[in-house]
């Protein structure tokens, strides 16, 4: 048995995406679990991933009240950030803007359960792809900074999906899709838009991911810890955060800061 607290699946990309559960100071190895009965307890404790104080409630994956408030990195900027302000001279902490936000960025496109437009910070590609359980995904181009990104998506977002549907995803049912050809005609649709910034448009390759699953789930049904403190049944593969079993899938991320054990 291994005990501890929950933060965000690590992963590697190889032939197959490499899956590590980090636990404390505790990193489990889930592909070799694949296949195998597992269970997982939650202890009915939190913690804030960001003090590490006992908490009742977690918000924003894992935080306390008052470090949800008050984190840069919980700012409505993340999810929105086209809205991002730290040229206004208001970011909640310039010198993490200046590591997460001024920093060239990724416009990308990606196959998850449809085709979206997506953004991250450079140094992320493919992780992000990966969390998000894209099976495919190109970059369309790289700009100076997050906000410029979010501009650009929000926009190009009006015509095509920004989200990811997570029940289709976890089925695995997504369309065929060209996204060589997707990447062209987004260039050319847009060209007015991307005109208006400095962009560098990025090279072509795709980039094929290969999820460490058995068997795809033909309805989806999801686990909580807050209703259910024991999750237990056949690991049948892993997927972006989710932990994919017999009867239910379990976002990991969703439960940063929950103290659980693992048994196997």
């Amino acid at each position: 048995m291994i005990k501890g607290n929950i933060r965000k699946l690590k992963t590697t990309l190889e032939d197959i995406v490499k899956y590590e559960l980090p636990l404390s100071d505790e990193l489990v190895h889930l592909n070799p679990l694949i296949g195998k009965s597992i269970s997982l307890t939650h202890s009915g404790n939190i913690f804030c991933i960001d003090t590490g104080k006992k908490i009742k409630k977690a918000y924003g994956q894992g935080y306390s009240w008052d470090s949800f408030i008050t984190l840069p990195e919980c700012d409505q900027c993340i999810v929105k950030p086209e809205l991002c302000h730290y040229a206004k001279g208001t970011c909640r902490d310039s010198s993490w803007g200046e590591k997460h936000c001024m920093q060239p960025h990724v416009i990308y496109l990606s196959l998850t359960s449809d085709l979206k437009i997506g953004i991250t910070r450079r140094t992320q590609v493919p992780t992000r792809w990966i969390d998000q359980g894209a099976i495919r995904a190109i970059k369309l181009c790289e700009v100076k900074d997050r906000l410029t990104s979010g501009l650009i998506e929000s926009e190009i977002a009006k015509s095509m999906s920004d989200k990811t549907n997570w029940r289709k995803m976890l089925k695995n049912e997504y369309p065929e899709i060209d996204l060589l050809e997707a990447k062209n005609e987004i260039l050319k649709k847009f060209d007015t838009l991307f005109k208006k910034y400095e962009i560098i448009v990025l090279d072509d390759e795709i980039t094929n991911i290969n999820f460490p699953v058995e068997n795809y789930p033909e309805k989806v049904s999801s686990f909580n810890f807050d209703k259910n403190p024991v999750i237990e049944g056949v690991l049948k593969g892993i997927k972006g955060q989710y932990l994919i079993f017999e009867k239910g899938v379990i976002n990991m991320r969703k439960f940063q800061g929950y103290e659980i054990s693992i048994e196997y």
